[in-house]
């Protein structure tokens, strides 16, 4: 993106004149967006996906390779922990969702950061650790299917999904299964995600009355699980990397996407949606 210089005569922020050529998009919208246009022939192919989860098993049949794996911690005076992750996934939450985003985007390089242990114990500062080390690295997609409701994380969380915004990661994030209010869904610049009960697994609906944005799969899936096995389970941490393998497709054929800009594109090719 090209650097704006400022000038004294105009006020902060302003875009000079001489400087709008400078920020031109080169994506070639067609007239109408629409689902062969948005991942037609994609398989997510140089697209990074974190899964911020309990791990994955490697090795697993419906997952396939694991790009990298850590475990993050939060250490003395507050230092973030990020190792290499020997154990793999503790209570199979993660492996579920990693399955999930594979079967949308075969070749998306996936990574896991694991942040909950067995039981799905976990604690607000570790996974703000794991998702500030996951922004810091770039990924292009981080799938959320947890959430925390304590209010003082809420602010900290705020700016992390915001400076992940700006920086071109997309994260996609789960509401939460009971009607309380946790945190990041609830932010506008992730790609929040509630469940519906239909099997089709490409069929999702944009929701005009937020915070919840869109409804996909999550009701009675078949999900990987630990021990390379299957079950089916119901939840929204299951409707969310529905809509984050969708990203991961639609970045696959489209890398010049801003969130902003794939947040449009999920809507227009939503199934609720009558120009799709």
């Amino acid at each position: 993106m090209a650097h704006v210089e400022a000038r004294e005569d105009l006020p902060a922020w302003s875009l000079p004149a001489e400087a709008v050529e400078g920020i031109s998009l080169s994506v070639d919208w067609p007239e109408r967006v629409d689902r062969e246009w948005a991942w037609g022939g994609s398989t997510g192919a140089d697209v990074s996906v974190c899964i911020l989860d309990s791990g994955i098993e490697r090795g697993h049949p419906l997952v396939g390779n694991v790009e990298r794996a850590v475990a993050v911690s939060v250490g003395e005076g507050g230092t973030t922990v990020v190792e290499e992750d020997a154990e793999g996934d503790l209570c199979g939450h993660g492996t579920a969702c990693a399955g999930i985003v594979r079967s949308f985007a075969p070749e998306c390089a996936l990574v896991s950061t694991r942040v909950l242990g067995a039981g799905y114990t976990g604690s607000g500062s570790v996974l703000l650790a794991g998702l500030r080390w996951a922004v810091e690295q770039g990924f292009r997609v981080v799938n959320m299917s947890l959430s925390t409701t304590k209010h003082e994380f809420a602010a900290l969380l705020h700016e992390l999904a915001d400076s992940a915004y700006f920086r071109r990661t997309v994260i996609v994030a789960s509401a939460h299964n009971m009607p309380v209010e946790s945190f990041p869904w609830r932010f506008s610049s992730v790609i929040s995600v509630g469940s519906h009960e239909s099997p089709d697994p490409f069929e999702f609906f944009y929701n005009p009355s937020p915070p919840v944005e869109f409804f996909a799969r999550g009701v009675d899936v078949e999900i990987a699980w630990l021990g390379g096995g299957t079950i089916r389970a119901s939840g929204n941490s299951f409707a969310t990397p529905h809509l984050a393998g969708l990203c991961a497709l639609i970045l696959g054929k489209h890398p010049e996407l801003t969130p902003f800009q794939l947040k449009s594109v999920l809507h227009l090719t939503a199934t609720n949606v009558v120009c799709q």
